[in-house]
């Protein structure tokens, strides 16, 4: 029987992406099913799609953000900080990294360097666009810090994410995080009971 697959996008800014990181890669695992993170640059996306970005958004809804925020965390037991010092970060070189070791070493180390980098910025209040505080969490993946750098650096994993970026929005996706099972989207964490769902149809 062929694997099941789940392509990931993801915005290594967006704490719904955090929220679901772990659960994510849980539900893969549980179904045999392949992870493939696709960090993209969702202010091109949301420009494309009709979304605004956060500061644009109308004030009831940046309220309403934070709300939601503290419910999740409460609900899912998640420590994070409802107001980052660090947010946004300038996620171009960690997203490089993630792609660069995507491409040449493979799903999952990417996929764990992805996560820890939203771990620091959404409980740690680190600041993953700093080349020191990167080469850290690198270390932390088990990773060579060195390597994962020149990966940031690599200009041809910056051009692959805006490659990126238009293939999702030309595949219909329009918000973080998206998970994409053959032509199924589903579209931010609180859709984790549907990906379970689909996996489980095969």
């Amino acid at each position: 029987m062929t694997a099941m697959h789940i392509d990931y996008y993801a915005s290594l800014n967006s704490p719904w992406t955090h929220l679901g990181a772990t659960r994510i890669e849980a539900l893969a695992a549980q179904h045999g099913a392949t992870l493939r993170i696709i960090p993209c640059d969702f202010g091109t996306i949301f420009a494309g799609s009709g979304g605004l970005p956060l500061p644009k958004r109308s004030p009831q809804r940046q309220a309403y953000r934070l709300q939601e925020l503290a419910r999740w965390r409460d609900a899912l037991g998640i420590p994070i900080t409802i107001r980052p010092r660090f947010f946004p970060h300038d996620e171009v070189p960690a997203a490089a990294a993630v792609i660069g070791l995507r491409e040449t070493v493979g799903d999952g180390p990417a996929i764990r360097l992805a996560h820890r980098v939203l771990k620091a910025l959404w409980e740690e209040e680190a600041n993953p666009a700093d080349p020191a505080t990167l080469a850290a969490l690198t270390t932390d993946c088990g990773l060579d810090p060195a390597a994962v750098a020149a990966l940031a650096a690599d200009t041809r994993w910056r051009d692959r994410r805006l490659a990126d970026t238009e293939a999702a929005l030309a595949r219909g996706v329009f918000g973080a995080p998206s998970y994409v099972i053959g032509e199924d989207i589903f579209w931010g964490q609180d859709r984790l009971d549907f990906v379970a769902r689909r996996l489980a149809r095969g």
